[in-house]
């Protein structure tokens, strides 16, 4: 009898140490992105001008142009890709909508990945003195 109350006393026990704990608060949680679409581009496939890098840049211009709101679409790579990866975006943007759209180029440093990030303009209030 005795054996049988230890064994539901560990029981219990091992069943209480599986229980998730809510003690982590707000501050744990990584950031939430505001990026509508954000992906990295593959060396080879743009060291090879992959036709179908190309028509993925040309889809995240149009998806940049479809939105309601202005957006801006980062584009992180190596200086002297920039203006293929610029052209190849530009190419899925309707005419009419290029004044939405804003297109910031970062240069990669080293070990850094090749991206493109599309994410809303905030419209942030201007301080005033």
């Amino acid at each position: 009898m005795k054996q049988l109350a230890f064994c539901m006393v560990l029981v219990a026990m091992a069943g209480c140490a599986q229980l998730p704990t809510n003690t982590a608060s707000q501050a744990d949680r990584p950031p939430v992105s505001t990026d509508l679409i954000s992906f990295t581009i593959p060396p080879d496939a743009l060291g090879a001008r992959d036709p179908q890098l190309s028509a993925v840049l040309a889809k995240a211009g149009a998806l940049a142009a479809s939105q309601k709101q202005p957006t801006t679409i980062l584009v992180t790579a190596l200086g002297q890709d920039l203006p293929y990866l610029n052209q190849a975006i530009w190419r899925g943007v309707p005419s009419q909508h290029p004044a939405k759209i804003s297109l910031e180029n970062l240069t990669a440093g080293a070990n850094q990945p090749y991206s493109v990030s599309i994410r809303p303009i905030s419209a942030t209030p201007s301080a005033t003195p």
